[in-house]
């Protein structure tokens, strides 16, 4: 290289340092400002951060650590296998065709249930439980996707099966975690002012008092803790799970199920977990119950921690000493990688095999104790994979406790 030409190579290498420079700004700029309108469009629906007394009686609890709530058994992250897991997602995991719903009409709950027991499942984890007397509705989402936003995110696969004002009076609105699939802004902008009784685990209030809840109607319970609701109590029980709405806030609010615990009539609702310890804890102190109604959806392998999948969802069922079996958190969204009516297959076939007793109502369907129940196939046969070739097996479980 002459000495001529290294001034005019300097130079090139200068240039293309500035227009490197310039276009990795750019990006920088276009990345925050996608940011800022995300967050700008969906600010309402993100809740808020507990503060005062909330955050008090939250940093007190046991099961609080180091700025955030701990499951009592650690969870492997699911971010490594995710990938490999998104990319042998099932062609089956949305339905092609329209679901086998039933529209539900508001005569149904003009009488209450002859036998004291009755549940309606709205898909998902939307039930409508009516228990010795009281009315009860869990984790409502009435909106359109499982998202801060209307128009991205995981979409419903059918409307709302009943009007939010055409439900019968309700006694408690129940929330087990603040996850988007679980915690709707749209549906609290309706039911808000209804003169019911709002409970969640700890911190969840926040979100709720944000959108318009008067805060004497709310109850934040954490685990073990206790709530009468007429002659019915219901206790907040141990979860395996998260928590959280934005990127900044994981496991800020605390994640539950429940037991609803009547004079004559008992249920156990799962919320979103995975397989832990302490489930046998539930069936000894609280059980044996009625009706469980436990997540059998949105499993993968690389996160067996987060949900039980069909297998150990009957696992729980016999462990909390459950009677009928009703599978929830499917049947609504696509949530994770399996074909859609893998998780109610699986159900049925475990069931067969373990002579429980289980139901797979429609999408809008009742179930009433002691009335007697015939399995109606109402899905469409796609592939699905079997226990054998896709075992979900949560990890970090005591010798003692079976996956």
């Amino acid at each position: 290289m002459t000495e001529e030409s290294r001034p005019q190579s300097k130079s090139r290498s200068k240039r293309w340092r500035r227009i490197a420079w310039r276009v990795v700004v750019a990006l920088a700029a276009v990345g925050m400002i996608t940011v800022l309108v995300l967050y700008a469009s969906g600010r309402s629906a993100l809740g808020d951060a507990p503060e005062g007394e909330r955050l008090e009686r939250m940093v007190a609890s046991p099961n609080w650590s180091d700025g955030r709530f701990r499951n009592r058994l650690p969870q492997t992250e699911p971010f490594v296998g995710a990938l490999r897991e998104v990319l042998r997602s099932s062609d089956d995991a949305t339905p092609e065709e329209a679901v086998a719903f039933v529209r539900v009409e508001p005569a149904r709950f003009a009488a209450p249930p002859e036998g004291g027991l009755r549940v309606t499942w709205l898909g998902h984890s939307i039930m409508l439980l009516e228990l010795d007397g009281v009315v009860v509705l869990t984790d409502p989402v009435w909106g359109p996707r499982a998202s801060p936003w209307t128009w991205l995110g995981p979409t419903r696969w059918y409307e709302p099966l009943i009007d939010l004002e055409d439900l019968p009076p309700i006694d408690a609105v129940v929330i087990s975690h603040d996850h988007y699939d679980h915690l709707d802004y749209s549906t609290f902008e309706t039911i808000k002012d209804w003169p019911t009784t709002f409970i969640a685990p700890l911190g969840v209030g926040a979100h709720l008092e944000a959108w318009g809840v008067p805060s004497e109607r709310i109850i934040e319970l954490d685990w073990w803790e206790r709530y009468e609701l007429g002659a019915v109590e219901i206790v907040s029980t141990p979860a395996r799970h998260a928590s959280g709405r934005q990127l900044l806030d994981r496991d800020r609010t605390l994640w539950a199920g429940y037991a609803f615990r009547g004079p004559a009539h008992s249920a156990f609702f799962s919320g979103d977990t995975g397989m832990f310890p302490e489930i046998d804890e539930i069936g000894s102190q609280l059980g044996p119950f009625d009706l469980t109604m436990i997540e059998v959806g949105a499993y993968a392998q690389a996160w067996p921690d987060w949900h039980m999948g069909p297998e150990q969802a009957l696992d729980a069922h016999e462990r909390v000493g459950g009677t009928v079996f009703l599978p929830v958190h499917w049947g609504l969204f696509n949530l994770s990688t399996h074909g859609w009516t893998e998780p109610i297959e699986r159900v049925l076939v475990g069931a067969a095999t373990r002579n429980i007793q289980a139901l797979a109502l429609r999408p809008g369907e009742s179930y009433e104790l002691g009335v007697p129940v015939e399995i109606e196939r109402w899905w469409p046969d796609r592939p699905w994979r079997d226990a054998s070739e896709y075992p979900i097996e949560a990890t970090g479980l005591p010798r003692s406790v079976p996956p």
